[in-house]
């Protein structure tokens, strides 16, 4: 099986610290932390997949994806066959592991109450930058296999962190 998943790195500014969502999901033998995020749906819009994963998990609506502006699609030139073109924050490809995936992560900013606990996710909470970094260089193991990369990857580039 291959998957293809949309992430979402949400971010906001607390008391001067930035902050993003952490969850947890919890899998058959299994608990880690994760980004709101996952599947799309077959022919499903790849931002209209995010928000509705965003939703699903978080009951957070979001109200800001960078890069959105950029997109565009083909609809209207052949319609029995479209395509859309967006920017992602950053891309993952698994290059060995159980399942075979790729996923986009984008940089977003939501708004609404929180839900502590969403669909199959549990202790979704606020997070600054510098607990995860923290956290990453103690145990990198306690995040998800698929979004550690995505973390790692928005901390190094974003803050200049975990160097």
């Amino acid at each position: 099986m291959f998957f293809v998943n949309a992430r979402a790195i949400i971010e906001r500014v607390h008391r001067n610290q930035t902050e993003i969502i952490l969850q947890t999901r919890s899998k058959p033998g299994e608990e880690s932390l994760e980004l709101p995020g996952g599947r799309l749906e077959l022919f499903e819009p790849i931002l209209d997949g995010l928000r509705r994963e965003v939703r699903e998990e978080t009951g957070l609506t979001i109200v800001e994806v960078e890069g959105s502006e950029k997109r565009i699609d083909t609809r209207g030139i052949n319609p029995g066959f479209e395509v859309e073109c967006v920017e992602p924050y950053c891309v993952y490809q698994t290059i060995k592991g159980p399942v075979d995936s790729i996923g986009m992560y984008f940089l977003c900013r939501a708004e609404g109450t929180l839900l502590r606990n969403g669909d199959e996710t549990a202790d979704a909470g606020w997070r600054p930058v510098d607990e995860i970094q923290r956290m990453m260089k103690e145990e990198p193991r306690q995040f998800s296999d698929v979004d550690r990369a995505g973390i790692m990857y928005y901390l190094k580039h974003k803050f200049g962190l975990l160097q």
